[in-house]
């Protein structure tokens, strides 16, 4: 890059450090800058950290790093993510910086493959894109609340940009901005938006980057070679339901199907990490079945003709499939508290055999059945009586015994057992298949 542009890359990093330092003053407002990885909010991160550190710590005021994991980012570049903040953490402490690292997670019934496989939804498209408000916006959502909570009000710090897209531009100008250059989140209260890079361009951004080294103590080779490998974008920290989410050359989730093709996964392959081909094949196969008709139930959960969410069958193909590629590439896809829950939720559906549980077992995975318990050996040969002289299930007598003994053993909280007498004739309805298990979840949404 030339001298002018460099100079003018100088020019526009005292400008935006100068109004940093303005806004950091005005008020004591914590800050929450939302982190990625990626270049944008890389450079806000830095720009804020040497801010922080050259001022007196009289004058600090707590800055929060918001992560946003979605439990199913590229392996390649958690792996990155992970590093860089163990890195900054250490540099944080070392120096007593007012930063906290706050790395938010979907609760496990809102992980994509607790609503995916758990409860059947199908794989996310750009019309029905469920993923973006369990896996970022609930979760980061809910730490921002957290945090106006204990504050009264909050700045986020965005890393946006105009020269982004034409649309981002429209929708950035189209905001009311206070004199500051400050608007208001439209869907969090008490928290105003800074964008301090807003008027930067790509190619200042990256000058910077490469001629400066992050003031955490490392440089930024490993990011520059991401995306050099990805050839494309960060994935933002999404806050609503407008702004685009991840997908095509970004760095989304490893299992988006929103796009036709997951150009940053091939960009990676054809580059080298040929190790992440299961994943591509496992995401373009996700992708394939979602209109298959035998791989969907044909009741909607409003009842209604139509396909519906992924049936049993599909549901459980999908789990071994993954777990087979988790094999493949030798790197934990699921976690077992997701395998444990989608037992639960098979188990309030239509699955008494503990599918789940025994599918996860046969590829290596340690997981307990729910109801294994202990019962004393003149109780086991009363079961085993029963069981044989009126030809009882024995996952069925199991799955009672868990609710007699272990959920509801006792029976004076409220409900309890009313509660108790209705999942016991739940599951004798699985049992004797007269219970279509679409018709056991009332969690409603179109398809």
């Amino acid at each position: 890059m030339n001298l002018i542009i460099r100079n003018t890359v100088k020019s526009l990093w005292a400008e935006t450090i100068a109004h940093l330092e303005k806004i950091y003053f005005s008020d004591k407002r914590p800050w929450v800058i939302a982190f990625s990885g990626g270049k944008d909010s890389t450079l806000v991160l830095q720009l804020v950290y040497q801010l922080i550190e050259k001022i007196d710590p009289s004058q600090h005021k707590p800055v929060y790093l918001l992560i946003s994991d979605t439990l199913v980012e590229p392996p390649i570049i958690k792996t990155y993510i992970d590093e860089t903040l163990k890195v900054i953490q250490e540099d944080i402490t070392r120096k007593h910086l007012p930063i906290t690292i706050n790395n938010v997670k979907p609760i496990v019934e809102d992980s994509f493959w607790g609503k995916l496989i758990g409860k059947g939804y199908p794989s996310p498209t750009r019309w029905f894109r469920w993923c973006t408000s369990y896996l970022k916006i609930r979760p980061s959502r809910k730490a921002i609340d957290s945090i106006v909570k204990k504050h009264g009000s909050v700045i986020l710090l965005l890393g946006t940009r105009k020269s982004e897209s034409s649309e981002r531009k429209n929708r950035m100008e189209a905001r009311e901005y206070s004199s500051k250059g400050l608007n208001p989140h439209h869907d969090i209260p008490d928290a105003l938006v800074y964008s301090p890079i807003s008027e930067w361009t790509t190619d200042q951004v990256w000058d910077y980057l490469q001629n400066n080294k992050a003031p955490w103590g490392s440089d930024h080779e490993v990011m520059l070679k991401l995306y050099r490998q990805a050839s494309g974008d960060e994935c933002h920290l999404i806050l609503d339901l407008i702004t685009p989410t991840c997908g095509g050359s970004r760095f989304g989730c490893w299992t988006c199907t929103v796009v036709k093709k997951d150009l940053s996964m091939q960009g990676f392959i054809n580059t080298g990490e040929e190790w992440m081909k299961p994943l591509n094949h496992f995401r373009d196969w996700l992708k394939g079945i979602r209109e298959k008709p035998e791989m969907r139930s044909q009741e909607r959960r409003d009842k209604s003709t139509g396909p519906g969410p992924f049936n049993p069958s599909a549901r459980k193909e999908i789990l071994r499939m993954l777990l087979e590629t988790e094999k493949k590439v030798g790197i934990e896809l699921i976690s077992n508290d997701e395998i444990e829950y989608i037992q639960y939720q098979w188990g309030n559906e239509f699955d008494i055999e503990e599918s789940a549980v025994h599918i996860a077992n046969q590829f290596g995975r340690n997981i307990k059945k729910m109801n294994d318990f202990n019962i004393s050996q003149d109780d086991q040969e009363i079961i085993d009586r029963l069981i044989a002289d009126f030809e009882l299930q024995p996952e069925l007598i199991q799955q009672i015994l868990f609710l007699v003994t272990k959920k509801y053993a006792a029976l004076e909280a409220y409900g309890a057992k009313t509660n108790l007498k209705s999942e016991i004739a739940h599951l004798i309805e699985i049992a004797a298949g007269n219970k279509n298990p679409d018709q056991s979840n009332q969690d409603h949404y179109d398809l």
